[in-house]
C-alpha cells in the first residue's frame, strides 16, 4: 500500500505561482509513475500532468502546458507540480496519483494510489 500526501495548496492571485508537493510512502518511489489531476466544484476530475516511472516521458494538459512543470526527487520520495502564471480557472482540488511502473497516462483509472487532495484557489 502506498500513501500519498499533497501539500502546498493555498490562495494566490492571478498571475502568481504555487508549488505543490506529493510525499509518497513507497519504498521504491522511483518505480512509480506520477500523475496530477484536479477537480473543480461541479466538474469532473481532469488530467493535469504526468511523468512516467523512469522520468523519460512527461505529458501535460493543453490548458496548463507552458505554465506547469511536473518533476520528482526520488531520493526524497516526493513529486512536485510547479504552477506559474496561474489563472482563476486553475482553481480546484489538486490530487497526486501513483501507478507502479506506469507510463504516465492521462486516464485516472490507471493509477492505483491517490492522495487526499490540496485546495488551490486563484483569485482574479
Amino acid at each position: 500500500q502506498v500513501q500519498l500526501v499533497e501539500s502546498g495548496g493555498g490562495l494566490v492571485q492571478a498571475g502568481g505561482s504555487l508549488g505543490l508537493s506529493c510525499a509518497a510512502s513507497a519504498r521504491a518511489f522511483s518505480t512509480y509513475a506520477m500523475g496530477w489531476f484536479r477537480q473543480a466544484p461541479g466538474k469532473e476530475r481532469e488530467f493535469v500532468a504526468a511523468m512516467s516511472w523512469n522520468g523519460g516521458r512527461t505529458d501535460y494538459a493543453d490548458s496548463v502546458k507552458g505554465r506547469f512543470t511536473i518533476s520528482r526527487a526520488n531520493n526524497k520520495n516526493t513529486g512536485y507540480l510547479q504552477m506559474n502564471s496561474l489563472k482563476p480557472e486553475d482553481t480546484a482540488v489538486y490530487y497526486c496519483a501513483a501507478d507502479h511502473y506506469g507510463a504516465g497516462l492521462r486516464e485516472g483509472r490507471y493509477y492505483e494510489y491517490w492522495g487526499q487532495g490540496t485546495q488551490v484557489t486563484v483569485s482574479s
